[in-house]
């Protein structure tokens, strides 16, 4: 009974998968022109402009988790997208670097905090991760890098609350 019971909870979340792949981009993406993909994927939170062309920036999912970059060649056409929340470009953050560059590697952060007695802000990337973490980089008045690091979001504490 129990086993038919597994199995049929399986068939019920079926159509919830295509849902969760929707983040990413369209496959069939290379060759398509700006006014096609922002029809798929909606309007991007960020468009800048490159050297040879342009990029369009996508935040996406539960709490911001996914980051698409999706780069265009100077005829305004799609030539690649990468999701760029991943450890290897948290680890590219380095102590000094300008706000700016922060969003240029990262784009825009899933939650601002701003620091008391006006010490600058800590920005919030959650990605996803097997653990639950985010990754903070906190921001001085000058808006430079003071510090970066991962660390548990709140809605992700695990502590025990009944222990003092």
């Amino acid at each position: 009974m129990r086993h038919r019971f597994l199995a049929w909870s399986w068939l019920l979340l079926l159509p919830l998968l295509p849902a969760c792949s929707s983040y990413a981009p369209p496959d069939g993406l290379v060759g398509m022109s700006r006014d096609e993909l922002v029809a798929r994927m909606g309007p991007p939170h960020m468009e800048r402009q490159l050297d040879a062309g342009s990029r369009l920036e996508f935040t996406r999912g539960p709490f911001g988790k996914q980051t698409w970059f999706v780069y265009f060649d100077a005829a305004g056409r799609a030539i690649r997208a990468e999701q760029v929340l991943t450890e290897q470009n948290f680890n590219r953050i380095n102590v000094g670097m300008a706000q700016d560059d922060v969003l240029k590697l990262l784009g825009r952060p899933s939650e601002v905090q701003v620091l008391g007695r006006a010490r600058g802000e800590v920005w919030s990337y959650r990605y996803d991760n097997f653990s639950c973490n985010w990754f903070q980089i906190e921001l001085s008045q000058q808006q430079r890098v003071r510090s970066a690091g991962y660390g548990e979001p709140p809605e992700c504490d695990r502590r025990d609350k009944g222990a003092t």
